[in-house]
């Protein structure tokens, strides 16, 4: 998440509502090293799962799941933070509500101060909150965080155990640390997100037999696989698919499209991405939806929320409980110059997608009608 369009931080910065379901937070994380392994690595030496569980698993099976997804969440860099996190999402909170909402935490919850930058760095981004921003989340709606990114061990392991030990005490699921899925419900109708980054402090996207091997495990555990991948280059330049590996700084950041339709071919329902922080097309694959970037969903004083770049979206797919498309609905979302998302009436983000799914995919791409729905299932 580092280049010539972010600015350093100001700053050192529930269809169905589970009633009479108890759930169940299991979370299993071992930050560093439950999978260490080389980027072409072929097996996965141990899964780790973060759960919650429907308290019963006698009653009939939902006939549909309803997920809600968005891009880059950063709150800012400790001291440099929103005095009042709540207040800050709360006009995209109603957009927001679905039973299950996801999106990707970029940076730490923790009061670890050893950052991986360097003390003189000019060009070196470290993100991270008070540990009680985790319950804010959670209060605002979402009940799986993704911390397969390159900001998830900005503060090191302890940053990271961390992050897993407030996410676990507010209720959200984490996916995306090595062999980490995370599993959630509708009802009895188990999720299983299995993030991925090209690197390998996360779930490796640049790995696709060990992805393989994960997405399998996540089929043999939940009715549903939803697959995110942080992917691609970044920046207003960055807003086509171009189905070749793509690079930033220097890394490696894979290649999107072929990832994605790998998800896909192993058995992923959905696949949803961020990491370029600015939307990206969508299109059809094997009947399935592949969303590329869901851009910035929110960022404190961290990024140039200007034109291309603030425009952000909250995408909501419901499936059937063996993973088919149903609906979908795009809600077009706006960034102030703060980073601050609130739901834009104006829709340019559908109508950006849609030129974007237009030039990229052609017949294949997921259009979106004038009133947000995902028109059709390719």
């Amino acid at each position: 998440m580092v280049g010539a369009h972010r600015r350093a931080p100001l700053g050192a910065r529930r269809r169905w509502t589970v009633a009479a379901l108890c759930a169940v937070v299991i979370v299993a994380a071992v930050v560093g090293a439950l999978v260490v392994h080389a980027k072409h690595q072929t097996a996965v030496a141990h899964v780790t799962t973060t759960t919650t569980l429907p308290a019963s698993t006698t009653t009939t099976v939902a006939p549909t799941v309803t997920v809600a997804a968005v891009g880059d969440s950063e709150l800012g860099n400790t001291p440099d933070v929103p005095s009042n996190p709540l207040a800050y999402l709360a006009p995209i909170k109603n957009a927001l509500a679905a039973p299950i909402v996801f999106g990707n935490l970029e940076g730490t919850m923790t009061d670890a101060s050893t950052s991986k930058c360097a003390a003189t760095s000019t060009n070196c981004y470290a993100f991270r909150v008070p540990t009680s921003f985790a319950s804010d989340y959670r209060r605002i709606g979402f009940t799986v965080l993704n911390s397969a990114n390159n900001h998830s061990h900005d503060f090191g392991a302890q940053g990271a155990l961390d992050t897993t030990a407030a996410l676990r005490a507010a209720g959200i699921v984490q996916a995306g640390l090595p062999g980490q899925i995370g599993v959630t419900h509708e009802g009895p109708t188990r999720v299983a997100f299995v993030d991925f980054a090209p690197y390998a402090n996360t779930n490796d996207l640049l790995n696709f037999s060990a992805a393989a091997i994960l997405i399998h495990r996540a089929k043999q555990m939940a009715n549903v696989v939803v697959v995110y991948m942080h992917a691609g280059a970044e920046g207003a330049s960055a807003d086509h698919v171009t189905r070749q590996t793509e690079t930033y700084v220097g890394e490696d950041r894979g290649n999107p499209y072929a990832f994605a339709h790998a998800a896909i071919d192993d058995g992923a329902a959905l696949v949803i991405a961020s990491g370029p922080h600015v939307l990206r097309g969508m299109e059809w694959y094997r009947g399935h939806l592949i969303d590329y970037s869901l851009g910035d969903f929110a960022n404190y004083d961290n990024f140039y929320a200007a034109g291309d770049l603030a425009l952000s979206a909250i995408l909501h797919v419901t499936l059937s409980s063996g993973g088919s498309f149903v609906s979908g609905r795009f809600t077009s979302v706006r960034l102030t110059p703060g980073g601050q998302p609130f739901v834009d009436a104006t829709n340019a983000a559908a109508i950006f997608v849609n030129q974007l799914s237009k030039a990229d995919f052609g017949a294949s791409a997921a259009l979106i009608e004038g009133n947000g729905t995902i028109a059709g299932s390719g």
